[in-house]
């Protein structure tokens, strides 16, 4: 267990100076979103390793119409800009098109995208419940400072010429730390959200059958406790290997049970240098009531790859030449 710390208005701002002299010193902010009627999800991502000066990141905007980074409604993924340095985390504008300016340190959020004619986005995050910070280190987070936070996003977007009003609940995250890019071991990071006092993160790590719960939290009746057990399981897809569906049984430190059931209604495959990450909008049953999240079903490349030679059938025999 980590010891758990208050987030705090100097968190909306890079910590550049206690993330020493390392390489690999990351920091990111991720915000999602939805539009479940149109099974459209959305992120805006950033990260940033300052001691390079490079930021990374961009936005995805997903339906069911399309799954592969290079087909979906927009994919802007980079890899390595110029960080400006004249400018913080709290008030910025990234030359990934990504902006993000604090309303209320810690709970409200602005956030822009501009990519025109492509995609713009103007969007509000105002937290439901304060950030919840990470309190087990053997989640794939590891020994970085995390926080997640549900909040009601809501403005609206700008794509390919079509105005899309975005009002729903989603999560965010902050992290700071070492983050090497042959860090990511296979896990899974979970939301679903049925209400502002009703949801719940699950982040797990890779099992045989099932997949333990490393680190998470129960909101309900406008409670956060975290989570002390749990697992996942899902169903995959023969074809193509992802997921068809998710179920969740946890307990948190008050003893209050969750039971989820999850069914993917759409999908984004994003390739982060030596991972991937099959991302599911997901419409949850959260003990008993609808709710909308994510399931973000991440192996390294090598893992999957293996997995899925091991799935197929073995090829036809080949004629003599």
């Amino acid at each position: 267990m980590t010891e758990q710390r208050l987030f705090t208005a100097r968190d909306d701002r890079f910590h550049f100076a206690e993330l020493g002299s390392d390489w690999w010193a990351t920091e990111t902010a991720w915000f999602s979103f939805y539009h479940p009627p149109r099974r459209l999800g959305g992120w805006l991502y950033t990260l940033v390793r300052p001691n390079i000066g490079t930021v990374a990141g961009g936005a995805w905007i997903w339906d069911d119409s399309a799954y592969l980074p290079w087909e979906v409604l927009y994919s802007a993924n980079y890899s390595a800009l110029q960080l400006p340095r004249e400018q913080d985390l709290d008030d910025i504008t990234l030359p990934t098109g990504v902006s993000i300016r604090v309303i209320e340190p810690c709970m409200s959020y602005a956030l822009g995208y501009h990519d025109p004619p492509r995609l713009q986005a103007s969007l509000r995050f105002d937290a439901v419940m304060p950030p919840e910070p990470l309190t087990a280190t053997g989640s794939t987070f590891g020994h970085s400072h995390h926080f997640d936070q549900i909040g009601r996003v809501h403005g609206e977007l700008v794509l390919h010429g079509e105005s899309i009003p975005i009002d729903c609940l989603a999560m965010r995250d902050r992290t700071w730390g070492r983050r090497p890019e042959d860090r990511p071991r296979q896990a899974a990071y979970v939301t679903g959200i049925a209400s502002a006092t009703h949801g719940f993160l699950a982040v797990t790590n890779a099992g045989a059958e099932r997949d333990p719960v490393a680190y998470g939290f129960l909101r309900r009746d406008g409670r956060t406790i975290r989570l002390t057990h749990g697992e996942r399981r899902v169903e995959r897809d023969a074809a193509h290997g992802w997921i068809t569906r998710v179920e969740i049984r946890a307990t948190d430190a008050d003893g209050r049970t969750l039971l989820a059931v999850g069914e993917p209604v759409s999908r984004i495959i994003i390739n982060r240098h030596t991972f991937i990450d099959i991302n599911s909008l997901v419409r949850w049953h959260i003990n008993g009531e609808l709710g909308w999240g994510e399931d973000q079903d991440m192996w390294p490349v090598h893992r999957w790859a293996s997995m899925r030679r091991s799935a197929r059938a073995a090829p036809p025999e080949r004629r003599p030449v």
